[in-house]
């Protein structure tokens, strides 16, 4: 490859090649665009998260130049897709940040904007952001849904005293179309 392929843009061999037919939702990247309800939303950034026994998720801060959101993509035995908004722990309940302190879990139900949530599942693992794959860092996370199983609150503990937490709703995969790479 010499000065002027890559003054016009050719791609070099050792740059992997995107057939823009066949991108899979857990391989986006920064820069990737994708419609989801009526609104085009570019990939931000990228995280990754071991969860251990070799079980990887990834989670996409997507935005539509207005609003954030984060699509988490979950490849198991079939395609999880969950698309959620970050809100204060103290917006579902006061009382979340302490009980957890003080009972090392978060109650068993929640109740938020007139649904109730049930308790699914509590997963310590590693979370990192991909441009910085060295840095690793320990979380512990509590995924609840709803009785129809379409929504759902995730409560996040980084550290001793520092709480996130997300409220979204469960995606079919059809429901995100025209996924184009970035230039």
């Amino acid at each position: 490859m010499g000065f002027f392929d890559d003054l016009f843009g050719k791609k070099k061999k050792e740059e992997e090649e995107v057939d823009p037919l066949d991108i899979k939702l857990s391989r986006l990247k920064k820069g990737y665009i994708l419609d989801y309800d009526l609104s085009s939303w570019e990939v931000k950034e990228v995280y990754n998260y071991d969860w251990g026994d070799q079980f990887f998720t990834r989670e996409y801060k997507i935005f539509n130049g207005k609003d954030s959101r984060y699509l988490h993509v979950e490849e198991d035995d079939e395609l999880e897709l969950i698309l959620s908004q970050k809100i204060k722990p103290v917006t579902i309940d006061a009382d979340i940040p302490e009980h957890i302190i003080k009972h090392g879990h978060p109650p068993k139900k929640l109740h938020f904007k007139g649904k109730t949530y049930n308790l699914e599942s509590e997963s310590p693992g590693y979370f990192n952001e991909e441009d910085k794959p060295e840095q690793w860092v320990e979380h512990i996370s509590w995924t609840y849904y709803d009785e129809e199983e379409e929504n759902i609150i995730n409560i996040e503990q980084w550290g001793e005293r520092e709480f996130e937490a997300s409220v979204g709703k469960v995606l079919k995969e059809f429901e995100i179309s025209n996924v184009i790479p970035s230039r």
